[in-house]
């Protein structure tokens, strides 16, 4: 689940925001069998000053079939599971207002069965000032199903990196001990010739002081 978030994140850095601050990130496509799934859907309004009422609505095609199944229906705060084989699976993970901008839900338990394309439509009424206007938005994923994750180019590329800036930082942190120990260590010189330059000049001045005295008795 962590590493689907932070691809999520990754992917995040590369779509291009709207006005709202929302941002179209593309949801993942492999899910792990008997494991969980974020199937992601977003759909941003072009104006965020414009209060609007909307619906999502999930179809879901199985892989070699034809027809579509409505399987989920969203309208805040219901949510309606509506087909058999997703009975207790599927969890609403979108906005939780009538102002849907996230109509993201969440699959438990995913069987090799739920291969196949995912339909997500959001049917928007904005609420304009003269007069309403429907918006009706229909995105698709394809979503294939494997017995074990594959490590995507993303999660390599990340740990390289993590890599390098730990190797960097350890060098870093072995040139700040290096010009440490010589600057304490230049000063400690310093120092020392200080106090051996002061005592040669005491023990010149000593021999000095005792003649005057001798010449003076």
């Amino acid at each position: 689940m962590n590493y689907h978030l932070s691809l999520l994140v990754v992917f995040s850095l590369f779509v291009s925001p709207c006005h709202s601050g929302c941002a179209e990130v593309d949801s993942l496509t492999e899910a792990v069998a008997g494991g969980g799934f974020l199937m992601g859907c977003i759909s941003c309004k072009r104006r965020e000053e414009v209060s609007a009422q909307t619906t999502v609505d999930w179809h879901f095609k199985p892989l070699g079939e034809e027809e579509f199944r409505h399987i989920f229906h969203y309208d805040h705060p219901s949510a309606e599971i509506l087909h058999e084989d997703f009975h207790n699976r599927l969890e609403w993970h979108g906005t939780q207002n009538h102002d849907i901008q996230t109509g993201t839900i969440y699959i438990h338990n995913v069987t090799f069965n739920d291969t196949g394309t995912f339909r997500c439509t959001f049917h928007r009424t904005l609420l304009l000032p003269l007069a309403e206007e429907h918006v009706t938005v229909t995105k698709e994923v394809e979503l294939s199903v494997v017995a074990v994750a594959n490590r995507e180019l993303t999660a390599v590329i990340s740990e390289i990196m993590m890599c390098v800036l730990i190797v960097v930082l350890q060098l870093w942190l072995i040139a700040v001990l290096v010009y440490c120990y010589k600057k304490i260590s230049n000063e400690h010189e310093a120092q020392e010739a200080r106090k051996a330059l002061k005592a040669q000049k005491t023990a010149l001045l000593e021999p000095k002081d005792n003649c005057d005295r001798v010449q003076l008795e």
